[in-house]
C-alpha cells in the first residue's frame, strides 16, 4: 500500500475515536463544579442585592420624611399675607374717604379700621393682636405729619372677644395716614405689610413634657386673667405629636401643621403622621388616617446612656415674663430635636430579620421664631406676632 493512503486511513481512525468514558466523567465533574461556584456567587449577589434595596428603601423613607420636618420646623413662625390679585395693593381703606388723613389731628388717636386683605377663598385674614405696618399713604412733602408706624389690631369688645379673622379692628395711630391712590394699583388707601414673626411658631411643649421648663413655664396654652377662654396648658407640643403653624410652604397661606408620632413594636410597626389644616377653612384638625402618614415602619427609640425613654421631639425653650410668658405668647422653641428609629418592610434576605436604623436630627432651628426671641431680647414688641385666637383659642382647645 502507498505511503499516502496508510496514512489517510491512519488519521480517519483518529477523528472516530473521541473521547473515553473516563475523559468525559472528568470534564462534567470539573464543569458542575465550576456551575456551583459561579451559581452561590449569584445567589450571594442576589441576597446581597436584597440587603441593600432593603437599607436604600428605609433610608429614602427616612431621607424624605426628615427633609420635610427639617424644612417645615425651619420655616415655622413666618408671618405673611397672601399675595392680592393682580391690579391690587393690601391697604388699610377705612373709615376716612379717599384723600383723607386717618388722624386728622396730631396726636395719640384711636380708631376702628378697615382693610382689604382676604386669601383666595375672600376669607379675611387679618387676627386679634397681629401688628401690621400701616404706611404714610403721601409723600412727607404733602403731608409733613404723615408717616410709616406698626400699630396693633384689638378687639373693640374686649380682649378674646374677637376669636376669629375680621377686616375691621381697632388700632391706635401717633401718625397721620392719608388713603390715596396706591401707585400701580386701582387701590386706594394706606398700603400695609407684616413685620416679625409668630413667637409660638413651633407650639411651645405642653405641661409635663420637659423635665426642667424655665421657672413660672407650666405648659401651653394658658391666657391672661379675665380672657374668657379657659387655660389648656396640656395642648402643647409633646414628646410624640409636634405643632407647628405660619407660612410654612412659603406661598402666603398660613396653615397649622401637626405631626404625630406613633411608635409601635417590630411585631406592629408604627408611623409618622402629618396633617394640616388652613387657619380659615377649618377650627379642627381631622382625624390621622391612612393618607397622612409619611412614614412607616416607625419603632420605640433606644433609651439613652441614662436609660430613659427617647422621645421623637424634644425642645429647646427660652421664656420672657416669667409667670406670663405663656399667657402673653413670650415662649419660644429656638430648638427643636427630632429622633426616629425605623425598620425595613421586608426582612434581611441574608439574616431573614427586619434592619433597624435610629436617625437623629440635632439642633433644628425655627429660624423665623428665633428672629422672634431676637426681637424679645431687644424689647421689639412690635416684631412680636402673638398666637392667632384661631390657632391659640380654637384649633389647640379644641381639638383632641
Amino acid at each position: 500500500m502507498r505511503q499516502p493512503e496508510k496514512e489517510w486511513k491512519l488519521m480517519m481512525r483518529k477523528k472516530q475515536a473521541g473521547f473515553t468514558l473516563m475523559e468525559t466523567m472528568v470534564s462534567l465533574v470539573v464543569l458542575l463544579g465550576v456551575s456551583a461556584i459561579v451559581m452561590s456567587g449569584m445567589v450571594q449577589m442576589m441576597y446581597t442585592q436584597g440587603t441593600i434595596a432593603n437599607r436604600t428603601e428605609m433610608h429614602t423613607s427616612v431621607r424624605s420624611a426628615t427633609e420635610l420636618l427639617q424644612q417645615e420646623i425651619g420655616q415655622a413662625g413666618k408671618v405673611s399675607l397672601p399675595p392680592p390679585p393682580p391690579g391690587t395693593a393690601w391697604a388699610m381703606v377705612g373709615p376716612a374717604p379717599a384723600g383723607v388723613a386717618v388722624n386728622l389731628a396730631t396726636g395719640i388717636i384711636t380708631l376702628d379700621v378697615t382693610f382689604n386683605v382676604v386669601d383666595s377663598a375672600f376669607n379675611p385674614v387679618l387676627f386679634e393682636g397681629e401688628w401690621v405696618t400701616v404706611e404714610a399713604g403721601q409723600t412727607l412733602a404733602l403731608c409733613p405729619t404723615c408717616g410709616r408706624e406698626t400699630v396693633q389690631l384689638t378687639c373693640a369688645a374686649g380682649p378674646g372677644n374677637c376669636p376669629n379673622s375680621s377686616n375691621t379692628w381697632r388700632a391706635t395711630f401717633v401718625d397721620n395716614h392719608v388713603l390715596a391712590p396706591i401707585p400701580g394699583t386701582g387701590t386706594v388707601g394706606a398700603q400695609i405689610s407684616l413685620p416679625g414673626a409668630f413667637s409660638t411658631g413651633i407650639v411651645p411643649p405642653a405641661a409635663g413634657v420637659m423635665p426642667a421648663p424655665p421657672a413660672g413655664y407650666a405648659g401651653y396654652p394658658v391666657f391672661p386673667a379675665g380672657y374668657p377662654v379657659g387655660n389648656q396648658p396640656a395642648k402643647g407640643s409633646s414628646g410624640t405629636v409636634l405643632k407647628l403653624y405660619g407660612d410654612v410652604n412659603g406661598d402666603g397661606e398660613m396653615v397649622f401643621v401637626e405631626y404625630t408620632c406613633v411608635q409601635g413594636t417590630p411585631a406592629a410597626p408604627g408611623f409618622l403622621y402629618r396633617n394640616q389644616v388652613r387657619f380659615m377653612d377649618s377650627q379642627v384638625v381631622p382625624p390621622n388616617d391612612p393618607s397622612k402618614i409619611v412614614l412607616t415602619g416607625v419603632l420605640q427609640n433606644p433609651n439613652d446612656a441614662a436609660g430613659n425613654p427617647v422621645p421623637c421631639f424634644t425642645y429647646q425653650l427660652q421664656t420672657k415674663g416669667g409667670l406670663n410668658a405663656a399667657a402673653s405668647d413670650l415662649a419660644f422653641v429656638t430648638d427643636v430635636a427630632v429622633t426616629l428609629t425605623v425598620q425595613t418592610s421586608n426582612p434581611d434576605p441574608q439574616t431573614h430579620i427586619l434592619q433597624q436604623e435610629t436617625k437623629a436630627l440635632l439642633n433644628i432651628s425655627p429660624r423665623n421664631v428665633y428672629d422672634a426671641w431676637d426681637f424679645a431680647t431687644l424689647d421689639y414688641s412690635d416684631r412680636i406676632q402673638p398666637a392667632p385666637p384661631l390657632i391659640k383659642a380654637n384649633i389647640l382647645i379644641n381639638y383632641q
